[in-house]
């Protein structure tokens, strides 16, 4: 696999079984490891699947060079921050910064009744804690992040903007690293599994949602 490209090649079969997970997991960590070398990976991780997997990849890949930053606005599911802390600091290992921002998201969002004002506030204010904490973090060149393939065919098409990446600084230049940028959400899941991630985390829907 080209995890260069942003087009997922038209031949790829669908990762539906343990043994085709186990081998992207290989292929991915190879790649990342040639990728990265010796540097550092920042990663936004929020518990959601995109981002844990990616985050348990990297971990698989290089250990310790990655640093996590867990960003609690307050606006969370009920046990999500500590299932974050419990699954990837205590279990897995991982070099996790915990950012309990919640009085700060709160205070901005006091009073603001329109839905789409609030994405916006909570947003922009995610931005500017990940770009503090990223500024306190010495020789990191790469930004990992969880883009997944409907989010370049979305982009592409006009549906919505590519999330992952448009709303960054321009003084956060890093290299990215999106090792599952081709697959589909179901096929992430897959992965995550093989990767021992739990059930709660890797099952897990969008939120708000139906």
């Amino acid at each position: 696999m080209d995890f260069t490209s942003n087009k997922r090649p038209d031949d790829m079969a669908r990762i539906t079984t343990p043994e085709q997970a186990d081998a992207f997991i290989e292929e991915a960590v190879s790649a990342m490891r040639a990728q990265v070398g010796d540097g550092k990976v920042l990663l936004a991780l929020s518990g959601g699947v995109d981002s844990s997997v990616v985050a348990a990849l990297l971990i698989k890949a290089i250990g310790k060079q990655l640093v996590c930053v867990h960003v609690n606005h307050g606006l969370m599911r009920k046990g999500e921050s500590e299932q974050v802390i419990e699954v990837f600091k205590n279990q897995m290992d991982a070099n996790l910064v915990y950012v309990d921002a919640t009085g700060r998201f709160l205070d901005l969002l006091a009073g603001v009744d329109e839905p789409e004002a609030k994405r916006k506030i909570i947003g922009g204010e995610f931005i500017n804690v990940f770009a503090e904490e990223a500024a306190k973090i010495e020789g990191v060149g790469f930004l990992g992040q969880g883009t997944i393939y409907p989010d370049i065919i979305e982009s592409e098409k006009g549906v919505k903007a590519h999330h992952n990446v448009g709303g960054l600084p321009d003084n956060l230049q890093f290299e990215l690293v999106e090792p599952v940028k081709l697959l589909y959400k179901d096929e992430v899941r897959v992965v995550g599994r093989r990767l021992g991630l739990p059930d709660g985390m890797v099952n897990r829907q969008p939120f708000p949602g139906p």
